[in-house]
């Protein structure tokens, strides 16, 4: 395997754990929060959607995020089926890029975001975009442990 294909199998074992935890939590459960400063367990699937449509931009403009707003900003809480149905073209334009990049690109070209202080190689960056959506889950998993809800086992 080379370094595509390992960050490809990342991204897509990071997200198809993801959605076991997501497609797990009941809808009674959706819009649960442990307090009024967190996010619910919509809103952080929702964010985790978002984050990775807003890193591929990032990735783009090589760290300038500029006035870029997400497609998925502002759509309705419906379903999970229907968020990851909406964020689906995002995620096969972001994968594909991820497969585009060679090997010299990983280890040369830099993302860097003046903003947040951040100075980072591609590949590096690409490693904590799946690393944000495993942190995540693993937040959503304490908050159903939290509330005595049933949890779905990720680690098959």
């Amino acid at each position: 395997m080379n370094a595509n294909e390992l960050l490809v199998l990342n991204f897509e074992e990071v997200r198809r754990r993801s959605i076991k935890v997501w497609k797990a939590i009941s809808e009674e459960d959706l819009f649960w929060k442990p307090d009024t400063q967190a996010m619910s367990c919509f809103e952080m699937i929702r964010h985790v959607l978002e984050a990775e449509n807003i890193f591929h931009h990032i990735i783009l403009k090589r760290g300038v995020l500029g006035n870029y707003e997400c497609p998925l900003t502002g759509n309705p809480y419906t379903t999970v089926d229907d968020e990851l149905k909406n964020a689906q073209p995002y995620r096969e334009k972001f994968l594909k890029m991820v497969h585009s990049f060679t090997a010299k690109e990983l280890e040369e070209v830099y993302i860097t975001r003046k903003e947040k202080k951040q100075h980072r190689k591609l590949g590096d960056y690409l490693l904590r975009i799946a690393y944000h959506e495993a942190v995540h889950t693993g937040q959503l998993l304490d908050y159903l442990r939290t509330i005595n809800s049933l949890r779905a086992n990720i680690w098959d």
